[in-house]
């Protein structure tokens, strides 16, 4: 298999999951910017949409859209319980998690990366719903909750730890949650995430 990624993007949650699952494969890097992909390659021809994540089956085909492929990769991998069996109300509740996280916060972040100058204004009416919904999930953290489904980590941890660290980067302060803090901080000390981080220039290699 090989990954199409971007550092540092939501495919860094398929990144991570792939290192966790220990499945064969190797990764590619995209300027998103161009749609080209490090070889050189018109990225178009893998995801006619230009964005990450893309999954390139060995086989040839290739998936988009990162809840799928994160559900895709758990399952070629249950041994590394990164998501319960499908068709069980623990799976459910998972698949609730990468809704929630893909529609409301993901997609909450687009409108304060975007640079257009007319939706300047509308960025702290943004920024605040955002923060709401971080809170919410801080909310659900309360209840003793190692990770989001509960003692194991997911593949919706995953997503939450890339997406909730683009919060210093546009101005959504989530310091004060401190079960969300407690979680992604216990996320970043795993050796696959460190791993991954490394791979993708998004911390410094060890001495």
């Amino acid at each position: 298999m090989k990954l199409y990624y971007s550092p540092g993007v939501c495919s860094l949650a398929s990144h991570i999951i792939l290192n966790e699952s220990g499945l064969a494969h190797s990764i590619e890097k995209v300027d998103l910017a161009k749609k080209v992909t490090e070889t050189g390659a018109d990225f178009t021809n893998v995801n006619p949409n230009g964005y990450v994540p893309a999954l390139e089956l060995d086989g040839g085909d290739v998936l988009t859209e990162g809840p799928a492929i994160l559900q895709y990769l758990a399952d070629l991998a249950p041994e590394s319980e990164l998501a319960p069996k499908a068709g069980t109300i623990e799976r459910v509740r998972l698949q609730e998690w990468l809704n929630f996280i893909t529609s409301e916060l993901h997609k909450g972040f687009s409108p304060l990366f975007n640079k257009d100058p007319l939706v300047e204004p509308a960025k702290p009416i943004f920024a605040r719903k955002l923060a709401d919904r971080f809170a919410h999930v801080d909310a659900k953290l309360a209840d003793d909750r190692k990770y989001l489904t509960g003692d194991s980590f997911s593949v919706a941890d995953a997503y939450l730890f890339t997406v909730a660290n683009w919060g210093k980067l546009v101005g959504v302060d989530l310091s004060g949650l401190a079960n969300l803090q407690a979680l992604l901080g216990r996320i970043a000390e795993r050796p696959a995430v460190q791993k991954t981080l490394e791979a993708e220039g998004l911390k410094k290699k060890a001495a």
